[in-house]
């Protein structure tokens, strides 16, 4: 008898924890909502991808929300076996979303706050680490992640600059891991250099930033 298949938020999730080296010790997919269940919850904003956090005494609720098309076509167009224009969207909405999954958990069970840049920026770093992982290189992908990009129109001025601040950070970030570690095929030493970067605070991420790209 076949083993079950490994979903793709699940092996994202196994995914970024073994290159992180952290560990939630909970599964991404016992948290996966469906359009009716976020439905019930009245969220204000619906896009395609959405953590929704839920705090009440010394108890956080979480629930993921990836949209059923994203996944579909994710295990229809396996981006383990590559990325094309077929699945490169949809691939990093799925890890934009397990991104954020991980990281909240690990800062609750830690007892520190997050506040939603942090995450963004986080998740932003992600999805160029695991496209450039995948496709084993970074060519074209800065562009792709950070400059080809349209804002969705229901964002209010407040989360238009957070999403603009996370996505203009990741890029230098990623251009100075280019220029540092990919070109020349240093790959241990970025995965360490990604490894401390991860446990920084918003501050320490966005000083090393400016070190990075100067």
């Amino acid at each position: 008898m076949k083993p079950a298949p490994v979903s793709v938020l699940t092996r994202l999730q196994l995914g970024l924890e073994a290159l992180y080296r952290v560990e939630t010790r909970l599964e991404v997919e016992a948290f996966v909502i469906d359009e009716e269940q976020r439905r019930q919850m009245g969220v204000a904003r619906a896009p395609r991808e959405q953590l929704l956090v839920k705090q009440a005494d010394d108890e956080l609720a979480m629930g993921l929300f990836v949209d059923g098309a994203v996944l579909a076509n994710l295990e229809r167009n396996d981006p383990a076996r590559g990325l094309d224009d077929g699945n490169f969207t949809d691939f990093c909405l799925a890890v934009e979303g397990v991104s954020h999954f991980v990281y909240v958990a690990l800062c609750a069970a830690g007892h520190r706050s997050v506040s939603v840049l942090e995450l963004e920026l986080q998740a932003e770093v992600d999805k160029f680490v695991c496209c450039a992982l995948v496709q084993g290189s970074g060519h074209d992908l800065r562009r792709r992640l950070y400059r080809d990009v349209h804002f969705a129109d229901d964002l209010d001025a407040a989360e238009r600059d957070r999403y603009r601040t996370a996505n203009g950070e990741a890029d230098r970030y990623a251009e100075a891991l280019e220029r540092r570690f990919m070109r020349e095929d240093r790959v241990t030493d970025m995965l360490a250099e990604l490894r401390r970067f991860y446990r920084m605070t918003l501050d320490g991420k966005l000083a090393a930033i400016t070190r990075a790209a100067g």
